[in-house]
């Protein structure tokens, strides 16, 4: 627990200061939420940056305190609205806090998320311990985006975090970190509205549900998403923001962290959105285009505008008719763009050779039946935040809530959606509508093109998007408190429902593959680790390729099942006569069977390619 929550607090606090003092140099006095997102990203292509210099590590823990050093030294004194963020930022962070600690809570311990829903950790954790030795691996060779991973390295070699605590609490700093960088768009809200909302947008019901199986980089591509959408409604909705020529640097940078946290596939959210956006700006610019009808009285969203202060003195000019083309992006809206791309460009340049290896990458291998640990495709409408299960995967009457709660929670949100967009029209929402719009666009070419697994993946990263368009426009309405209630219960019950598995963890069986070959063989374990702390799926996972029976210790019996010809056990003890001891790694012994009992194993084959069907991604 202590090195859990001490990785939280050290990812959370330099990612508020890194971010905030990169969006402090590109001008912008005033804190703002979208410093969790932007430090964040540069954690990542900072630690990746340096992670195999010599030290394996050392370095990336260096730089980020440098770093962090560095951004409180700078922005002390200079930055304005300290003691408001303080106010509202704390009770978000405690209660997103509260709430990712559920699965330990219901559980009883602390240790690896989603054992029981996903056993790609166990991959995870082998790429990271060998990246702390300097070795190579296979999710290195090939491409595979690592920035999350080297800043758990950070965490080990820095402050002497074991890989899964640190693993852990990345994946708990980021649910924080979503939910503080949802406050971004409800600026202008009491705090009585502001952090419900914050919360169910950055915790939604998918956010939640692939937090619970563990999957750190599917929430981070969510968070960066989020934050690139927000990033872009700030260039031209917050007045201390138009004029600045390098208002979208901080877009960039979150683009830049999606990179190293999800390679190129996590560009196609960032660059649809930004398409989508400047082309309904560029229409609303033409002289004989169309417009957006006038805002009301009082403002767009719940009744204060910061955007209509520009039309009285805040920035130099109203939001449709701003900067030499008429944009509504500021003045020199070329010049920003172009700024913001080269900044982009400068650094992912080293990441590039690597996102060409990646697109051969194994899971991307359209054919086979593709669900990972899916049980078929899930309905896009999770995505709206209402789905009463504590495990997504079901179909609706599956669990214990009828078929008839799902249908009437999605048609419900359903509905707000369609009019929180059009209200969202009317109030000049362009960038989130874009995001709207990207998000469904990645869905329909995932499931049309992908597999059930990738289009999953696609429901998940919507989703805080999705929350967002329901509650913004809507917050100061009752139905929206409806809709708060209903998806921040759908989110906790996901929480709750999370299996957490091993405390610990070693890559011992990793070795033993070569080894065993196809086995078959027997792994002997604790009761625990079986059953308390679900490790059966990641000794499986480890031992994929071959024939694998699992069994407690206190269980084995007398003899191994027929034609076992490997054992292994967690005890320096032979378990069966006849065993000749072959090597030792980790907390695992591995034996030869020296004469194996005729007959067909009883052993499950794990094979290679089931296994590849869950590849992390």
């Amino acid at each position: 627990m202590i090195g859990t929550y001490a990785a939280v607090l050290a990812i959370c606090a330099a990612s508020l200061a890194v971010g905030q003092a990169a969006i402090a140099l590109c001008g912008a006095r005033r804190w703002s939420w979208l410093a969790p997102g932007v430090g964040l990203a540069l954690l990542c292509a900072s630690c990746w940056g340096t992670v195999r210099l010599p030290g394996h590590g050392a370095a990336s823990a260096v730089l980020v305190l440098l770093l962090t050093a560095a951004a409180v030294a700078y922005l002390w004194r200079r930055l304005e609205g300290r003691e408001e963020a303080l106010r509202i930022g704390v009770p978000v962070a405690l209660v997103a806090l509260a709430a990712a600690a559920l699965p330990f809570l219901a559980e009883g311990h602390f240790g690896i998320l989603g054992t029981g829903f996903n056993p790609d950790m166990s991959q995870h954790l082998l790429a990271t311990s060998r990246l702390a030795e300097g070795q190579g691996s296979q999710l290195l060779h090939q491409g595979y985006p690592l920035g999350p991973h080297a800043i758990v390295v950070a965490l080990h070699k820095g402050l002497g975090i074991g890989l899964v605590p640190a693993f852990t609490g990345l994946t708990v700093a980021v649910a924080v970190l979503a939910s503080l960088t949802a406050l971004t768009a409800f600026r202008d809200q009491p705090p009585a509205l502001r952090i419900p909302a914050s919360l169910v947008v950055g915790l939604a019901y998918m956010a939640a549900s692939y937090f619970a199986q563990g999957a750190f980089k599917e929430t981070m591509q969510a968070l960066y998403f989020l934050a690139f959408v927000l990033a872009l409604r700030e260039s031209t909705h917050n007045p201390g923001w138009r004029q600045l020529p390098l208002r979208f640097a901080p877009a960039a940078l979150l683009a830049v962290g999606s990179v190293y946290t999800y390679s190129f596939p996590g560009l196609i959210w960032m660059l649809g959105t930004a398409g989508i956006w400047l082309l309904v700006e560029a229409l609303r610019a033409r002289p004989s285009g169309w417009r957006f009808p006038p805002p009301r009285a009082g403002g767009a969203v719940g009744g204060t505008a910061p955007e209509d202060a520009l039309a009285t003195g805040g920035g130099g000019g109203s939001p449709a008719a701003t900067g030499p083309a008429g944009w509504g992006l500021g003045p020199s809206p070329a010049r920003a763009l172009g700024l913001g791309l080269l900044l982009f460009a400068v650094l992912i340049a080293p990441e590039i050779g690597r996102m060409i290896d990646f697109h051969a990458f194994e899971t991307f291998d359209p054919n086979g039946p593709g669900l990972g640990n899916l049980f078929g495709q899930i309905s896009p409408f999770e995505a709206l935040g209402i789905w009463p299960s504590g495990d997504f995967r079901l179909a609706p009457g599956d669990g214990a809530v009828p078929a008839f709660g799902y249908f009437l929670g999605a048609a419900f949100a359903a509905i707000l959606l369609v009019y929180g967009a059009f209200l969202a029209w009317l109030r000049r929402e362009t960038a989130i509508l874009a995001g709207l719009a990207a998000a469904a666009l990645a869905y329909a070419a995932a499931r049309a093109g992908g597999t059930p697994y990738t289009a999953a993946k696609a429901v998940e990263v919507a989703a805080p998007i999705a929350a967002l368009v329901i509650v913004l426009p809507l917050l100061r309405r009752p139905v929206a408190w409806l809709y708060l209630l209903a998806a921040a219960g759908c989110s906790l019950l996901a929480l709750a429902n999370a299996p957490v598995g091993p405390s610990s963890y070693s890559s011992a069986l990793t070795g033993f593959r070569a080894d065993v070959g196809e086995g078959p063989t027997l792994v002997l374990a604790s009761r625990q680790l079986l059953t308390d702390e679900q490790g059966t799926p990641y000794i499986a996972w480890e031992l994929r390729g071959g024939r694998v029976c699992i069994a407690a210790a206190n269980e084995a019996g007398s003899q191994p099942p027929p034609g076992t010809r490997y054992v292994v056990t967690e005890s320096p003890r032979p378990p069966f006569p006849d065993l000749r001891r072959l090597r030792g790694g980790g907390p695992y012994v591995l034996w030869r069977v020296a004469k194996p009992a005729p007959g067909h194993s009883p052993c499950p084959l794990v094979a290679v390619r089931q296994a590849r069907q869950g590849a992390p991604r």
